[in-house]
């Protein structure tokens, strides 16, 4: 076929509101209704193939965890070589495919996430992982629809990067899949994120071994049921649910082991990079590893930043979607001069905002989502009740009784260094430092030796000399910086998302520099005047 094919250009997929009376509203709660209703049973994906194991985990409603809707078969160390087997099959074929053919797969599933399934992926993520409407919009449709739409502009856009060429030569760069499988761990926080992390590698000509979070199985799955309507092929991406400890010495000690694509916490990513280091002289090539990891993500507001914005940005920043966001604001700086009155805008705020079940669409905050996450959050509201230096201004109330749930919660600490705003939480905990107007520089400063992470963080200020002080004392600080903003919403195509430090390797998710790391270049150099005589001029 001999053409340049462009693939269409396409903005986001546009947010729907969910407003009472629209027709998208009495779709996904028809779907809500049905979901609930009924208890499915996953299996496994291995070569294209339903496998069962009979070894079972349990999908549960975060905030009803006594109503079962589903059943998930786990995956061992033999389902992880029959999957190894398969993968490798299939990358025959799959690492050969010319390119539009493979990007057809990925906009064809964009179609039917944003059209046909839009209302089965909402549903199913508001259940399983306890997202409201909004969250999970912006999530399991728009994010994941808007990676593959605009992924296949940036693989075209890679394809077309080549270097220049002189008299008689011609030289060529090809972006060859790597080679061997890549192993996706996904987190359960982001149902676009799993989406992501196998499709990506996927898209570039590479076979993937997925690991979903245990706590996602369900919505993961649906994602898995798309790309498969879509047309994927077999063996592509092979679906293994099932616990790290039992697949990951398997998946990571395999010579044909290409690259790791992980988010999750820090700790597991270090495991990783230790077991992997440690094995060098095994594998065929050098895995690549990118990470996306923990983070405690920061505001610091100047004097001279807009009240009522702030108050509003910390509130989203902080408690949306439970505070169970990578990016989620954690730790605030604020001016003595402006914290008595943004508490009480706060407190207002947040004495209006509902906790309940998201099926609920009053409610603004939902269930954590699971009992090991809701006991280390109370665990933390407990220190904070305890110390000294810390003082819960505003909710702290926990209650498991039907669901894991956790008032938005506000600590006021005098110590900046006490574990609240130095650990990562992972929930609706937003710990506030009162700073002296006049030490605007010495509070930046604590803020970027206080946390080993550095995923994402903000100023406040109308004063453009502050935030210019602060990008500059900040510069290692966040890999997302957010000036006048809240600290979460990274969208693709405008804001590629990661950071360094302790939070991963930052290959930018949602961007050509990500998809960079699934392919290995080979370059060529075609001669068409090939000299026939040894001798330089030199020589003469």
């Amino acid at each position: 076929m001999n053409a340049i094919f462009q693939v269409p250009k396409s903005g986001n997929e546009p947010v729907l509101a969910y407003r009472p009376g629209s027709p998208e509203r009495a779709e996904l709660q028809e779907t809500l209704k049905t979901f609930r209703a009924r208890e499915v049973e996953i299996p496994l994906l291995i070569g294209g193939k339903e496998v069962r194991t009979g070894n079972t985990g349990e999908c549960r409603i975060p905030h009803d965890h006594n109503h079962r809707i589903g059943v998930y078969h786990k995956a061992g160390p033999e389902e992880v070589r029959l999957a190894i087997a398969e993968a490798a099959k299939a990358w025959k074929d799959w690492s050969r495919l010319p390119w539009e053919e493979r990007a057809a797969i990925c906009l064809r599933a964009a179609e039917l996430i944003s059209k046909k399934k839009r209302s089965i992926i909402n549903a199913g993520t508001m259940l399983c992982q306890s997202k409201t409407v909004h969250q999970s919009e912006i999530d399991a449709v728009c994010e994941l629809a808007d990676f593959l739409r605009l992924n296949t502009g940036f693989m075209q856009a890679m394809y077309q990067m080549q270097p220049e060429n002189f008299a008689a030569t011609w030289n060529r760069m090809e972006y060859r899949p790597l080679e061997g499988f890549v192993f996706a761990v996904s987190p359960f926080n982001f149902t676009s994120i799993g989406g992501n992390l196998c499709m990506a590698p996927a898209l570039m000509g590479n076979t993937v071994l997925w690991k979903p979070s245990s706590t996602a199985v369900y919505s993961n799955w649906l994602v898995m049921e798309v790309f498969r309507e879509a047309g994927l092929p077999d063996g592509v991406i092979n679906f293994i649910p099932g616990d790290s400890s039992s697949l990951a010495p398997t998946v990571l000690s395999d010579p044909a082991l290409a690259g790791v694509h992980f988010t999750g916490s820090s700790q597991a990513f270090n495991s990783i990079w230790k077991t992997v280091a440690g094995s060098m002289d095994r594998y065929r090539t050098y895995p690549r590893l990118v990470g996306e990891t923990g983070g405690k993500d920061f505001v610091v507001a100047h004097p001279s930043a807009d009240l009522q914005g702030l108050s509003t940005c910390l509130i989203r920043g902080a408690f949306e979607y439970q505070g169970q966001k990578c990016s989620a604001t954690s730790r605030a700086y604020i001016p003595e001069s402006l914290w008595p009155e943004l508490r009480e805008s706060m407190a207002e705020s947040l004495s209006k905002i509902k906790t309940g079940p998201v099926e609920d669409f009053s409610n603004f905050v939902g269930a954590v989502i699971d009992r090991a996450s809701f006991d280390n959050i109370r665990s933390y509201i407990q220190y904070a009740q305890q110390c000294e230096s810390c003082t819960v201004v505003m909710g702290g109330g926990c209650d498991d009784s039907s669901g894991y749930f956790v008032e938005p919660t506000v600590v006021l600490t005098t110590d900046p260094h006490c574990k609240l705003m130095e650990e990562e939480i992972f929930g609706p905990v937003l710990t506030v430092y009162v700073y002296k107007d006049s030490e605007y520089r010495e509070v930046l400063e604590l803020c970027d030796s206080t946390s080993p992470y550095a995923l994402t963080g903000g100023v406040f200020a109308a004063d453009r000399k502050a935030v210019k002080l602060a990008l500059e004392v900040l510069t290692h600080s966040a890999g997302n910086f957010y000036i006048n903003d809240k600290t979460t919403g990274a969208t693709v195509g405008h804001q590629p998302f990661g950071g360094a430090r302790a939070s991963g390797t930052n290959d930018k998710a949602g961007s050509i520099y990500n998809l960079l790391r699934w392919v290995s270049i080979r370059t060529i150099k075609e001669c068409f005047n090939t000299p026939g005589d040894y001798r330089y001029p030199f020589l003469g």
